[in-house]
């Protein structure tokens, strides 16, 4: 599991855990979401990160 953290300059606004992942693709990486607020307002947030080459290759 990753920790994901989300700042406006130095100021952490918030805090995102992101799990280990198998993509329908077959690549690996990493997902998270979740909402967060900053100042008076809330948002939703997406974290995706993809391993570069990791989809299997295809039989041809």
């Amino acid at each position: 599991m990753l920790s994901v953290e989300i700042k406006d300059g130095e100021k952490q606004v918030g805090l995102l855990m992101a799990a280990e992942k198998v993509f329908k693709t077959g690549s690996k990486g990493f997902f998270g979401m979740g909402k967060i607020q900053i100042g008076e307002k809330r948002y939703q947030v997406q974290v995706q990160l993809v391993e570069i080459g990791s989809k299997p290759k295809t039989e041809e």
